[in-house]
Order: C-alpha cells, then structure tokens, then sequence
C-alpha cells in the first residue's frame, strides 16, 4: 500500500517536521524557518505547504487542490493555535496568520506577504482591547486589508506608470486632514481608510472585502498558488 502523499508541514516550538534539506518539497523559506525550529531558534509556529500541492493546482485547478489540502491545512492552523494559546476567528484575542510565496527558488519581494490575516470588523476591536491601543489595532487591519486587496483581489498597479489605489485614498485622507505622514493619521482617520478601502474593493471587483478568516485564508493560499503558475 502506498503511503499518503502530505502536503502541510508545521513548524515551531514543540513539532518540526521539515528541515534544510527540503528545499524542493518546502520551498527556500519553508525549508529554512523549519531548519531555524530544530536549532532552537524562536520562530513564530506555522506550517508550509509544499510545492507538490502547488503543482496539483497546475495541473488539476484550484477545486481540486483544496480538497486535497483542506484537512491538512486546518490541522496546520489547529497547530499554530496550540502553540499560541489562542483560536483563529476569535473576536476577542485572534490568532493572525502572515500568508507569502516561498517556491524553491524564488526572488525576494515577488509577493509582498500579506500580514495580519484572520482580522475583520468584530476581531479589530478584539484586538484593540487586547493590545489596550485601539490606533494600532485599525492601523493593522487597514493594512491587511489594503495587502489583500492588492494581492489577493487583483488591485495590484499593472506597470510603473499606474497608481496603487490605496495609496491613492491614503493621499486623498492625509490632504484633507492637512498631513504628511501615515503617522499623523489618527484611529478616526484608519477607520475612514478602512471604509474607504473596502468601497473600492466592492466597486472594482463586484464583491465585499471578506470578513470570514477561513475564506480569507483559502483566498490567499490560492493567490500564492496563482503566483506561481
């Protein structure tokens, strides 16, 4: 009898079960934070899918991958919220995921990881009563959802000449209130951008920005594979 093909790998503190070694199956990346684990280095625990999965999306598309995937990708996430003593969608002190490309060989900054998955309108205010500072918790979910926007939902620029519309409302927010900087932009201003941002979603790609954290996860892990085609 053959053995099960496995297709996430997990990492971290208490369970590694990649190494250097793997760079074929893990990618640079994966391969690399699983080799940091076994030295005992402090990684943030995760799981890596392997480049076998991305080759199933290839060749056989993304409903057949995910199926393929989907229970060994919840037991990764199950892992991670072991590690972290928290649970992934909840409102009041979520786990967050950072989602990027890792292939086995591949450039650096040809995906810009998308931080800070697993926030929406309920968990934002979770994470604001968590951290006691309710300027950083808009400011994280203002960026993931201008991250996911631009990598997962296509409002990427298409050349130099193009100008990212986040950036562009970012500009229009600072020049009304009379600003320069991010910085200078207060909780009031992120939830605005916040609004903003989810309007161009809505009106350029004809659906809402995802406030579910399985489908926003599932979105991005397909965003990694259509990367790599």
């Amino acid at each position: 009898m053959s053995t099960p093909v496995k297709y996430a790998y997990v990492f971290g503190a208490t369970r590694t079960e990649g190494s250097a070694d793997m760079k074929n199956l893990l990618g640079g990346k994966g391969a690399n934070l699983a080799e940091m684990c076994r030295l005992g280095i402090r990684v943030p625990s995760g799981f890596t899918i392997s480049t076998e999965a991305c080759t199933v999306f290839t060749e056989q598309g993304r409903d057949h991958v995910r199926k393929l995937i989907e229970a060994e990708v919840r037991q990764g996430v199950a892992y991670v919220e072991q590690e972290m003593g928290k649970k992934f969608g909840d409102a009041s002190d979520p786990v967050l995921l950072s989602v990027r490309s890792g292939s086995r060989a591949s450039m650096p900054g040809m995906m810009d990881t998308i931080l800070n998955l697993g926030l929406n309108d309920e968990a934002v205010v979770g994470l604001a009563r968590k951290a006691n500072n309710e300027r950083f918790a808009w400011d994280s979910y203002r960026r993931f959802v201008q991250m996911y926007g631009d990598v997962v939902m296509g409002l990427k620029p298409v050349s130099k000449e193009d100008h990212d519309p986040f950036e562009v409302i970012i500009d229009m927010v600072k020049e009304k209130k009379g600003v320069q900087l991010d910085t200078e932009l207060d909780t009031a201003d992120l939830k605005e951008l916040v609004e903003r941002f989810k309007g161009l979603i809505r009106a350029r790609v004809g659906r809402e920005f995802p406030s579910d954290p399985w489908e926003q996860l599932w979105g991005a892990i397909m965003a990694v594979f259509e990367l790599e085609q």
